[in-house]
């Protein structure tokens, strides 16, 4: 078994904090708004933004065991956790959406898994869809060769990921008015508002459709500390079809952005941000003299 200092996820030596940048926009600045990026991309070259703050409280707990996480066939998450697997010395799991994708070949994503390490276990879609239910979570594991493994669910939103992700708020204390970050599970942001001071506020950007994070950052929360903390709130308008849908109006978006600012823009998550803010801020939601910061969570995969 690797030892207890190497498996240390401290040993990686992230940037912390993060550096925060400001950009001069006209969009937001003929608003009266300033822009902050918080530079969460810059944290660790391999384990990017949220997925270093949500897996390093995880990576510590496991000591060592196996991690066993989920996600589809292009998640952010599991190149992430796969990536610490190899950093750390940590035998990694993948369970991943889709039987259908074990007789094909892998994509870049997951044969970037597959070389860190990862051993990947396909399960059908119905059976995925139920993976919190006691009894087909325990089969997974079983079938998955993984019974004594530490759990991680999918997109690393536990208690310990969303207490991981306090810090990110702690960080940006009386920085801004409003902090934004783009949401797959909601964790991000529940920790984040938790760290804010009184005053400030936390907004999220929910990737996906179907209006159901409120539920889930509530729960996130109570699990995390037993109790709402910070002010937060979600807008559902800026998924743009759902999870990995990026049409060709938001990919011209993200490319003008890098043009403007010299600033790789992760798609799947950092465009969808901070093209609501843009919109947002056309449409007056924030008061002139209001500061924002932006949580840029990832970049772009190669």
């Amino acid at each position: 078994m690797t030892s207890p200092d190497a498996t240390d996820p401290a040993a990686l030596r992230p940037r912390l904090p993060s550096p925060v940048q400001e950009v001069v926009d006209g969009r937001f600045e003929r608003r009266g708004v300033r822009l902050l990026l918080k530079r969460d991309d810059l944290i660790h070259p391999e384990l990017i933004g949220n997925k270093w703050r949500k897996l390093a409280p995880n990576l510590a707990a496991a000591v060592g065991r196996t991690v066993v996480t989920f996600g589809g066939a292009w998640s952010n998450h599991l190149r992430a956790t796969a990536a610490a697997g190899r950093l750390l010395g940590i035998p990694t799991v993948g369970v991943v959406r889709g039987d259908e994708l074990a007789d094909r070949p892998l994509n870049p994503s997951l044969a970037r898994c597959a070389a860190d390490g990862m051993r990947l276990h396909f399960v059908d879609r119905a059976t995925y869809r139920r993976k919190t239910e006691p009894r087909t979570l325990a089969g997974i594991l079983r079938a998955a060769d993984a019974e004594e493994a530490w759990l991680v669910p999918e997109g690393g939103s536990n208690a310990e990921a969303v207490r991981g992700c306090l810090a990110l708020g702690d960080e940006l204390r009386d920085l801004a008015d409003v902090v934004a970050v783009a949401c797959g599970t909601g964790g991000t942001l529940a920790g984040l508002a938790a760290g804010l001071a009184p005053g400030q506020r936390a907004l999220g950007i929910p990737v996906l459709r179907g209006g159901f994070l409120t539920a889930d950052v509530r729960a996130s929360q109570q699990q995390a500390f037993g109790g709402p903390r910070g002010t937060w709130s979600l807008d559902d308008r800026f998924h743009w079809g759902g999870y990995a849908r990026v049409p060709d109006e938001l990919d011209g978006f993200a490319a003008d952005f890098e043009h403007r600012h010299d600033l790789p823009i992760e798609r799947l998550y950092v465009a969808k941000l901070l093209h609501a803010l843009v919109t947002l801020a056309n449409e007056g939601a924030f008061p002139r003299g209001t500061t924002i910061a932006a949580v840029i969570t990832g970049r772009p995969f190669p």
